[in-house]
């Protein structure tokens, strides 16, 4: 049965019309075989003419519209509580489209612009002379929350802007110098960081008058900052273990009693494990600084648990930052991973590199400042103008080659882990890691020397078939970055705890950065050279039968080991079925 035919039973007997006069009703015929009932009723439609027209409906059928339920007022209370959750969301909104999450009770609003910070004039028009024209990311969230005196970490990508960011709401702080002695102190892994720092805090800090200063020379500092000192300081920014040679003087030669904020750069570098640990320095120095309005804020680009361990146990009214992902390399360098085969190869893909033709200034980083300075001896005499940083050279030597490699002097800058944190070299194009990096988060930083501020570079590293330890977490590094990866780099086995932190703590032996021959190396005649090649063959042959041996015997005692554990549970099962057997019985 169609609709139509429905419709056709149902109105049998109705006569529909449309009637020009409304005063006038229609009756229906109904005929007298169908006992239908039919209702009657005055429908008023307002037509486009403004007149009215009359509708018959059927029985048992309303005809007057609907209404919707009312609406309930809502209070003032309630007006407000739903305006707040629409400006959190914004705010929210705002933090995801910057990369910035947020840890933490009662965190403020992040700033859109330098007007939006709570600073005074002349602060924001240093920032403009800087270089500035808006907040970084980190800038947006951290300088609000320094400003209102909240503790906090903050993680953010190399080249961010972290600097800005602590020493913005520190000089807005100190308002101007006083004779109260140092108010402010920054602590550095490097002296270079701790340079670079005190020149950007000059720059932004300008028209302020604020004595900031650096421990270069310790006997001048021994006279300068004692107790019967003058007290005209505000600012001081150094290393952990000048600062504690002077606080282990008797009586100290410097005092920390009035220190209002402690900023620790690189804070994962200065609270890591190992020979080269700050952490009995840090210690020393935060119960030097004991004045109970004391307020920390830690700084890194990379991510530890250590740290946040630390700080969540330590810091009050603890706010976390992380601006993108964490232990993640920018988005603007582009990275790559280059087989070289033996150490050897590592030499000709350089030179490779060089005939194709860098565009300087470059970075090289090696794994220790005996390979820094062969490859400085290999690299002089092929008409590149080079030069190395490591420990061992002065003070003096590590400014001066700092100083000619931003001028433009020095093309190719050949450094240690030294300068892979924090230091920042404007227009750095290439880093090279001629040495593979010993962990994942020494590879952050290294390549981080290139692409700051916003700007492109590029990261090369070169591995052997001895790298693999490390291959397939820095592979990942890669990929996050949204850089091609190999699929077999990213399948590896991932490799023991006790291997990983075996690689971080003692860098690998290698073969010298050397392309002398041995026998022109060593001096005398003939006889003592024959002697002296023969005794180095054989030490190295003996290092490779222990080598083979070792890795013999781990073979043998781990086949042991399975051995002894299937006879175990051999015995086990034997003993059940016993046990079983005899309870049946």
């Amino acid at each position: 049965m169609d609709a139509y035919d429905v419709f056709k039973k149902l109105t049998k007997g109705a006569i529909f019309r449309k009637n020009k006069n409304p005063k006038q009703t229609l009756k229906p015929a109904v005929s007298e075989d169908n006992n239908i009932s039919v209702k009657t009723s005055k429908v008023s439609k307002f037509l486009n003419n403004g007149e009215t027209s009359q509708i018959t409906l059927l029985s048992g059928m309303s005809h007057e519209p609907k209404t919707g339920k009312k609406r309930k007022l809502l209070d003032e209370n309630e007006i407000q509580k739903k305006k707040r959750l629409l400006e959190q969301e914004e705010i929210n909104h705002y933090r995801n489209i910057n990369n910035i999450s947020v840890v933490g009770r009662h965190v403020p609003n992040p700033a859109r612009a330098f007007r939006d910070f709570n600073i005074d004039e002349d602060i924001k028009q240093n920032l403009i002379k800087c270089g500035y024209t808006e907040p970084t990311p980190i800038q947006k969230q951290a300088v609000p929350i320094m400003l209102q005196g909240r503790q906090m970490l903050a993680c953010a990508p190399t080249g961010s802007g972290k600097t800005a960011a602590f020493l913005v709401p520190i000089i807005q702080e100190l308002k101007g110098p006083q004779k109260q002695g140092f108010r402010a102190l920054i602590l550095c892994p490097t002296r270079e960081l701790a340079n670079q720092s005190q020149r950007e805090c000059m720059k932004l800090s300008e028209g302020r008058g604020f004595r900031i200063h650096t421990i270069s020379k310790i006997k001048k500092a021994l006279t300068q900052y004692g107790p019967k000192s003058s007290k005209k300081y505000d600012i001081l920014i150094t290393t952990p273990n000048r600062l504690c040679y002077l606080l282990k003087q008797d009586p100290p030669a410097i005092q920390l009693s009035n220190v209002e904020w402690l900023i620790i750069d690189e804070a994962d570098k200065l609270f890591e494990d190992g020979t080269r640990s700050f952490r009995d320095q840090m210690k020393e120095i935060l119960v030097a600084c004991d004045n109970s309005n004391k307020k920390i804020a830690m700084f890194s680009a990379t991510y530890t648990p250590i740290v946040a361990k630390w700080c969540v146990h330590n810091m009050k009214g603890l706010v976390r930052v992380t601006v993108g992902q964490k232990n993640a390399a920018a988005d603007t360098i582009d990275q790559e991973l280059l087989f070289v085969g033996t150490e050897q190869g590592k030499l000709l893909a350089f030179r490779d590199l060089v005939r194709l033709g860098l565009s300087p200034p470059v970075l090289v980083f090696v794994q220790s400042k005996e390979r820094a300075q062969q490859l400085f001896n290999e690299l002089i005499y092929d008409g590149i103008n080079v030069d190395a940083i490591h420990a061992d050279r002065t003070q003096t030597q590590r400014d001066n080659t700092v100083r000619s490699f931003r001028e433009g002097r020095i093309w190719v800058l050949i450094c240690t882990e030294l300068m892979a944190r924090g230091v920042d070299f404007k227009g750095v194009n290439l880093v090279i890691n001629y040495d593979f990096p010993p962990t994942a988060i020494s590879y952050v930083h290294r390549i981080g020397r290139a692409g700051r501020a916003g700007r492109k570079g590029k990261a090369i590293t070169f591995f052997t078939t001895e790298d693999t330890v490390n291959l397939r977490s820095i592979a990942h590094i890669l990929k996050e970055s949204g850089c091609d990866v190999p699929e077999y780099m990213l399948k590896l086995k991932k490799n023991r705890k006790s291997e990983v932190k075996k690689m971080a703590k003692s860098a690998p032996k290698r073969d010298e950065i050397i392309t002398i021959p041995l026998y022109d190396r060593i001096k005398g005649g003939k006889k003592k050279k024959f002697m002296e090649i023969s005794k180095r063959m054989k030490s190295k042959n003996t290092k490779d039968s222990t080598d083979v041996k070792k890795k013999q015997g781990k073979k043998v005692s781990d086949q042991k080991k399975k051995i002894n554990f299937k006879t175990k549970e051999t015995k086990k099962k034997t003993i059940k079925v016993k046990k079983k057997l005899s309870n049946k019985q």
